[in-house]
């Protein structure tokens, strides 16, 4: 919040051209999975529009991506939690009736080569593999960590434990789930089934059916840094973010924006798909300058500054204007003179000249914007800022 205000998390906008969901997407239809159900429930209109225009694939084949929206198949009851939510939708599996299922989140930043952690786990012989990620131990409490045996095997799972124990070959890192899962089938669904009769379950992927494989013994991690990724620079391989917060959905666009990005974008080997905007090249007219920046199509830098920040398609910066550690999505004007620092603005926000977004917090505060705990202001779709009274309107 208060960009999902409208939407779902996965159909948020991400750097400059990009749906959250797009890079999951990707990694999966780079590996040569292209058979997708997305299931959705939340405010799920623009992530459905956003799948049915962009992620089309090839029926002659066999192959699609198909929105799953919330159905109540098993009862009058909407999706109580991601294991709920497949175990309503079992007769995609049946109809399939696969060998493995692979079940992602749908809202993380990093490039992943799936195939290779299928591979893993068809080695292993378990009946689920989690992908882990290695972070610093004083990170631990801030994620789901999977503490695991010699033989890659999971001992433990704990929710963001006080104390994360440390890897046998790295005691200063552990192992964070990245959300990310494998099963084989017939153990899949015999869980899934388990799991909806117990009442007391939150039908959650994370906090009960992977628990519940880890208690008998039958789970295995995937080391992300295992992962070959075609075209990864040493800067950015092995890269993974969680954008949950606010404070994070900033930190990840900054990755992106340096000389050496920690995420590159520009990765050929292994791109992020899109259904890009049909608008002309960014243009920059009277002295107008972007640094460190990524300017999309549609933009026009008509004499103001942007530094260090992200343009959506068709956002217009105006003489004398400043934008600096600032992601604008689409169709967002800004006025003469104005300044934007340290913002999100919203789709279509409007900013009247010589007003400042980003620099007084209380004044931002006062205005209804949300204010992030590292002060990252979010100003909401299709705001107008005022210019002399700088009100607020919609």
């Amino acid at each position: 919040m208060p960009l999902t205000a409208d939407r779902a998390k996965p159909a948020v906008p991400f750097g400059g051209t990009y749906r959250l969901i797009d890079f999951v997407m990707s990694n999966l239809v780079n590996s040569g999975m292209r058979r997708i159900a997305v299931l959705t429930q939340y405010k799920s209109h623009s992530l459905d529009r956003h799948i049915s225009l962009t992620w089309r694939m090839s029926t002659m084949l066999n192959q699609y991506v198909t929105t799953v929206p919330a159905q109540q198949r098993t009862g009058k009851q909407w999706f109580q939690g991601s294991a709920d939510a497949i175990y309503q939708s079992m007769n995609l599996i049946s109809d399939e009736n696969p060998d493995y299922v692979v079940v992602f989140g749908a809202d993380n930043i990093y490039r992943m080569d799936v195939e290779q952690m299928l591979d893993a786990h068809i080695e292993s012989g378990l009946p689920v593999t989690v992908a882990g990620i290695r972070v610093p131990r004083w990170q631990g409490n801030q994620f789901g960590i999977i503490d695991a045996t010699a033989d890659a095997k999971i001992a433990r799972f704990l929710e963001k434990p006080a104390d994360p124990p440390g890897l046998l070959d790295s005691p200063e890192e552990c192992y964070a789930s990245m959300g990310n899962y494998i099963f084989t089938t017939k153990d899949f669904v015999e869980a899934l089934v388990l799991d909806a009769q117990d009442d007391s379950s939150r039908h959650d992927m994370g906090g009960n059916i992977i628990p519940s494989f880890v208690a008998n013994g039958l789970a295995g991690v995937y080391d992300f840094t295992r992962n070959e990724m075609p075209g990864a620079t040493e800067k950015d391989r092995s890269y993974w973010r969680d954008v949950g917060t606010i404070d994070a959905y900033h930190e990840a666009h900054m990755d992106l924006v340096s000389v050496n990005p920690e995420f590159n974008l520009y990765n050929r080997k292994w791109p992020i798909w899109t259904n890009q905007a049909q608008s002309p090249g960014a243009k920059f007219v009277l002295r107008g300058t972007a640094e460190d920046s990524i300017v999309s199509a549609g933009c026009i830098i008509s004499g103001g500054d942007v530094d260090r920040s992200v343009l959506s398609p068709d956002c217009m910066i105006h003489k004398w204007s400043k934008v600096e550690e600032a992601i604008l999505l689409s169709g967002c004007h800004i006025g003469e003179g104005a300044v934007i620092r340290r913002a999100i603005l919203d789709k279509n926000v409007r900013v009247a000249s010589r007003v400042e977004i980003g620099v007084n917090h209380d004044h931002d505060r006062a205005r209804g914007f949300f204010v992030s705990p590292s002060g990252i202001t979010v100003v909401p779709k299709n705001t107008v800022v005022n210019e002399e009274e700088e009100g607020v309107s919609h």
